[in-house]
């Protein structure tokens, strides 16, 4: 069996997505990175006490950091809980790195968390290259999504 490239919800459990990311901007590429987490931030996203509605990440140096993603805090862990809103470290190849940094100061585009998941009892998150919708994208979408709903409710109707 040939090993390729899996996508996030293939086998593997999705603890939370970003579906407002979706909708504000145009994908143009997703890679995946590892997090450097704390227990308790492992636990509170087990549990599902997380948000990634206005998360980013930057690169600062040669490091890739992700932003104003909020975690919630373990109700079971000790005194010296976790920071919610604590910018985390995101785990990337330099090469990667190196060619995302190049991406977003050339072309201006946005790094935006799509999805975490877990993946062999690892935490992972799914990031993309991004940039803004106009409001007519917007409208295009709406409009696409629609006819599509309106073919499928005539082929349903004519399969009868």
């Amino acid at each position: 069996m040939a090993r390729g490239r899996q996508s996030p919800s293939d086998a593997n459990k999705v603890l939370a997505r970003n579906r407002k990311a979706r909708h504000e901007y145009t994908i143009d590429e997703t890679c995946e990175a590892g997090l450097a987490l704390v227990g308790s931030e492992v636990k509170s996203i087990r549990d599902g006490k997380i948000a990634l509605v206005d998360a980013y990440a930057v690169i600062e140096g040669n490091e890739a950091w992700l932003c104003e993603v909020d975690i919630g805090v373990y109700a079971f862990a000790h005194a010296r809980n976790h920071d919610p809103r604590r910018r985390r470290k995101l785990l990337l190849h330099r090469n990667e790195i190196d060619r995302l940094a190049g991406k977003v100061q050339a072309k201006g585009l946005t790094l935006v968390p799509l999805s975490l998941y877990e993946k062999r009892g690892r935490v992972k998150v799914e990031l993309a290259l991004v940039h803004g919708k106009q409001e007519y994208d917007r409208r295009d979408d709406v409009r696409k999504r629609e006819d599509q709903r309106d073919i499928d409710r005539a082929m349903k109707s004519r399969r009868r």
